[in-house]
């Protein structure tokens, strides 16, 4: 961490962060609040509200924006680089973000462990690292198992909004995202580019290199019979 992000570290990590279990470093450190052993949000926030996660909050440039933008929704950003924790802490409190948490774990563990079925409002994955070489795809973030945790963690008429500017990926994204029964691509495709997720300068840079961004937007079904 540079200096900065140690001392917003050790200032507000123990108010606005916490550790997922399995991925503790710190026996000591800060746990969310639970409920029957899920994430109790409202503990956690001091209120009720729709909850959203995102998954790979990185340096969170976007993270903090987009829970500025949306004061109603409470937002939980899940991370395992201590460095991108930090500085999106330092983001949270210059712009006084209330309604922002911080999860330092493993996705699927947290999606499995903490998060209730059908209780999220939307779920976020935005360019996840895209493991390039063919033979480590398989340890790409989205796989079909892991599709079907996320809708299922998806309150019905909920979103999971997915992004990259990696091509093959992005087809990838699409073809399994278009075979998960609990989602439905109410853009048959690829969305247009919402002008609400914020542009950073690492999307502009692809863009410059040729890469441009596809987005999924994808709306969490009733389930089969009927069931949420």
């Amino acid at each position: 961490m540079t200096a900065g992000q140690q001392r917003a570290w050790d200032r507000l990590w123990t108010r606005y962060g916490a550790n997922a279990a399995g991925f503790d470093r710190d026996p000591d450190g800060p746990r969310p609040p639970l409920d029957g052993g899920r994430l109790d949000a409202p503990a956690w926030f001091g209120r009720r509200a729709p909850l959203r996660l995102e998954i790979g909050s990185g340096m969170g440039e976007t993270t903090a924006a987009l829970a500025a933008a949306e004061p109603d929704a409470d937002h939980v950003a899940v991370e395992v680089y201590p460095p991108g924790l930090a500085q999106l802490l330092m983001r949270l409190e210059e712009q006084e973000l209330a309604n922002l948490r911080l999860l330092r774990g493993d996705a699927v563990v947290v999606l499995e462990d903490l998060v209730a079925p059908d209780s999220l409002a939307g779920l976020r994955v935005f360019y996840p690292d895209p493991w390039p070489k063919r033979r480590h795809h398989k340890r790409r973030l989205v796989q079909p198992a892991t599709v079907a945790l996320m809708a299922s963690r998806l309150a019905p008429g909920a979103t999971l909004h997915l992004a990259t500017d990696v091509a093959d990926y992005a087809e990838w994204m699409l073809e399994v995202t278009d075979a998960e029964p609990l989602l439905e691509n109410p853009h048959g495709g690829f969305a247009p580019r919402p002008a609400w997720r914020p542009r950073t300068k690492f999307e502009a840079r692809a863009e410059q290199e040729g890469r441009p961004s596809r987005d999924l937007l994808l709306v969490r079904t009733e389930a089969v019979g009927g069931e949420s």
